[in-house]
């Protein structure tokens, strides 16, 4: 026992070290800082999930599967997305390290893991960003189309960089206010969603009609086999938590309360939303967001329309940009966290690991951005099917991270057992271990093949096929390149790291106080943090 607090002791001094930048340390080896408070990890968890890909995206969805089709996908892998965040919780609660899962992977399982996985993981949030340039680009061009879409991308990628290049207490500051903006916005659009279906604004009364006609599915089972990938896409961010446990303050009484309000998050903000657009709007409506179109308004505010409040439509938009501004800085967030790992452990170029005296990866957060230039390509048509097929991939993306999270999970578990620990000194434990964490992987093993069988359908499309499963060997390539390259070996459970990184609970004014909750307190903690 003596020898494990030496290591938990010595494991304090780490790459997330509590001090501030000196002037003597190199840019290459300063740390990050830890001042991320409580408040601020709630609303990043929930601000993660509820983008311009939720409020714009959906429509596509609902084009695809139909209103109850989307329910049904949607649902399903929120149970999914339910038990990573699960076994994550645990992980990070008890080990916060702003490597996070791609860290656990390393001394987990196999540092050949870590490799291919934190490079999926980048490319994934890097896709996811230039999803969010073209949506803003989109909806802004609802009010004029006298700017173009490409300026419009290139004005939005100067204020999310220069969003990004602020301190991280800013940074959290900044996704604070505009996840509350989100939340109360939804919040309220639910409220007039119950009202227009009434009758009680538009004059008619809609009920369920649109789900007999033109009815609740658009293509049976392959539309929501379709919508699956869109899910993962969507849902992609709620694992931003790992990250963000690198730099909270309290990560022991922080991200446990994020991970307990993942589940009423999912059902109210994703399955609420599925159901009140689909009572709302027909999934034939020729204004959905589906493939080929050029304009893409919001389901929200296609519904605001039809009830004949043209007013509401526009706030709408304008909620959706401030959703994309945050969405953006999530975005970056993790995309050059993940570099900047990557890189101080010598599976990235040293410039990456570069952090100024704020301590942000500036160099990391650059070539992210840079990259995501490829929202350039939405803006021709042709160039169009190649950004669809990347953004595609990133749903594969989010399966393989998943599933890998519920991996490492299950092996730190074994390694507990093999050292003599036990599972009831864990600060936060998964629920369900080992049943949901093991039905998780397995879904999500199920997900990465399912999720394109409709290319298989009658005529078997080539291009679909190629987009549906590139990833695949990709991924499969870059872990076994690196294996061969560096020599690295399966992690024995004996031999694994389960100390390095650990922090004891830190005592945070204001944080430790207990009051008692009451109804409408824990109402707004579910909802708000």
């Amino acid at each position: 026992m003596a020898d494990q607090k030496e290591a938990i002791s010595q494991a304090r001094v780490d790459l997330d070290s509590t001090s501030t930048v000196d002037s003597n340390l190199e840019a290459f080896s300063a740390p990050l800082h830890r001042r991320l408070k409580s408040r601020h990890i709630q609303m990043i968890a929930i601000g993660g999930i509820i983008g311009p890909g939720l409020l714009v995206g959906s429509g596509n969805a609902l084009h695809l599967a139909g209103p109850a089709g989307t329910l049904i996908s949607f649902s399903l892998v929120g149970i999914i997305v339910f038990f990573v965040m699960q076994s994550l919780g645990e992980l990070a609660t008890l080990i916060p390290v702003t490597g996070s899962f791609t860290e656990y992977a390393s001394r987990f399982v196999d540092d050949s893991l870590s490799f291919g996985l934190g490079w999926a993981y980048w490319y994934l949030w890097v896709t996811v960003l230039a999803n969010e340039y073209n949506a803003v680009s989109l909806v802004i061009m609802y009010w004029t189309d006298v700017v173009p879409q490409w300026a419009w991308i290139l004005i939005f990628w100067f204020v999310f960089l220069g969003l990004s290049m602020v301190g991280i207490l800013a940074y959290g500051e900044i996704e604070f206010w505009l996840s509350l903006v989100k939340v109360i916005s939804i919040t309220i659009f639910f409220v007039v969603a119950i009202v227009i279906s009434a009758g009680g604004i538009g004059g008619q009364k809609i009920g369920f009609k649109y789900w007999h006609d033109p009815g609740a599915f658009a293509d049976g089972i392959n539309g929501v086999a379709k919508t699956f990938v869109i899910a993962g896409t969507l849902y992609a961010g709620t694992e931003m938590v790992g990250i963000t446990a690198g730099e909270a303050g309290n990560p022991r009484r922080a991200v446990p309360r994020a991970i307990r309000q993942v589940f009423w998050r999912i059902l109210i903000f994703y399955v609420g939303m599925f159901f009140f657009i689909g009572i709302l709007i027909p999934y034939d409506d020729p204004k959905l967001l589906a493939k080929g179109s050029k304009t893409a308004a919001s389901p929200l505010t296609i519904a605001l329309q039809e009830a004949g409040v043209g007013a509401g439509a526009s706030v709408i938009n304008a909620i959706i940009i401030t959703a994309v501004i945050s969405a953006g800085n999530s975005s970056l967030y993790v995309s050059s966290r993940t570099l900047l790992f990557m890189a101080r452990n010598g599976k990235a170029p040293r410039i990456l690991g570069r952090v100024n005296k704020a301590g942000v990866p500036w160099v990391a957060l650059l070539l992210s951005n840079l990259v995501a230039c490829i929202a350039f390509l939405s803006v021709s048509s042709g160039a169009g099917t190649v950004y669809n097929a990347l953004i595609t991939l990133s749903g594969v993306a989010t399966f393989i991270v998943w599933g890998t999270i519920e991996l490492v999970h299950i092996r730190f578990r074994k390694a507990l057992v093999a050292q003599g620990q036990s599972a009831d000194d864990l600060p936060f434990k998964a629920m369900w271990y080992p049943y949901g964490t093991y039905a998780a992987l397995a879904a999500n093993i199920f997900l990465i093949f399912f999720q394109g069988y409709t290319a298989f359908l009658n005529p078997f499309s080539k291009t679909d096929f190629v987009i549906d499963y590139i990833l695949l060997p990709v991924f499969v390539l870059l872990v076994l390149g690196w294996k061969l390259l560096k020599r690295t070996k399966w992690v024995r459970l004996e031999d694994m790291d389960i100390w390095t990184g650990r922090r004891e609970e830190t005592v945070v004014e204001n944080e430790g106080v207990v009051v008692k909750e009451g109804l409408m307190r824990r109402a707004k903690n579910v909802v708000i943090g």
